[in-house]
């Protein structure tokens, strides 16, 4: 988002404001976290001797593919595309800051009372990065009266939030499914073992396959799928408080309020250490 706060009108005495402008850039939370759970595993592995032990092929294809497949039947394939998509922009994401947001949305309700609405227009197209804020001020330019703009905003966020839901859902499914992959695997390796036991060079690849299978699920269930669910849930919290600053704003704006009021009702959606003081 532009930083509207620090282009308010000169004939304010308001205290100027830093900039903090919202970047996409590589969340290393969740980026270290996984490659540095692997990596702690992995030195384990190699710690105890024999990592070639802990790979087996048919024990990957039960766990991994027989994962996917099982999480397809419950989803379409558009919309585990789409979870795909959204896994990868919580690795690199476009970082909200909600402090920021209300600053801005105090600063054009500023604007808008001392210049009037229309006045908006000038800076429209600097927001044009970020496409709810941009929306919502195009609302305000053309008009639209403020419960109107208040319904049309929360329509959009409700839908973002749902799409969401969705993707953390099918995480979430297949943090299920994999586990249970590893038992059906675990079950295929003692078959194969009990029916060899005339075969004594049979039993141990039989065994590997029973014991890899079981941990397979449970590593990708507890270290990358669940994980990532929760990444997910917190990024979309995030963005919708975000918008949701938006949509007060710019319906306040439209209903012609003072933005000290604006500032009022922020702060009650900001947590404490959040809130903002625009004002004197």
């Amino acid at each position: 988002m532009a930083d509207i706060a620090s282009q308010r009108p000169a004939t304010t005495n308001r205290r100027p404001i830093a900039p903090v402008r919202p970047t996409a850039r590589l969340d290393f939370a969740t980026l270290g976290g996984v490659v540095g759970a692997f990596v702690l595993v992995g030195a384990a592995v190699v710690l105890g001797g024999r990592p070639g032990a802990f790979f087996d092929l048919p024990s990957v294809l039960i766990v991994i593919g027989g994962t996917v497949m099982v999480t397809a039947v419950s989803y379409s394939m558009g919309e585990m595309a789409r979870a795909v998509r959204i896994v990868l922009r919580a690795l690199a994401y476009h970082r909200e800051n909600p402090s920021q947001t209300a600053l801005n949305m105090i600063a054009l309700a500023d604007r808008a009372r001392q210049r009037g609405a229309l006045d908006l227009q000038t800076i429209v197209e600097q927001l044009r990065n970020d496409r709810f804020l941009y929306k919502a001020v195009q609302l305000v330019v053309d008009g639209t009266p403020g419960d109107e703009i208040e319904r049309v905003l929360g329509r959009e966020v409700e839908a973002t939030m749902q799409r969401h839901q969705r993707s953390a859902g099918i995480l979430r499914r297949a943090a299920e499914v994999a586990p249970a992959m590893g038992l059906i695997g675990t079950l295929v390796g003692l078959v194969q073992m009990l029916g060899n036991l005339q075969d004594p060079s049979a039993i141990g690849p039989a065994m590997a396959v029973a014991l890899l299978t079981t941990f397979y699920g449970a590593i990708l269930a507890n270290m990358v799928f669940l994980p990532l669910a929760n990444k997910l849930d917190r990024n979309s919290g995030l963005e919708a408080q975000v918008k949701q600053l938006i949509s007060l704003g710019a319906a306040s704006i439209g209903r012609q309020e003072n933005p000290r009021r604006l500032e009022t009702l922020l702060n009650t959606v900001l947590a404490p250490a959040d809130r903002v003081r625009y004002f004197d």
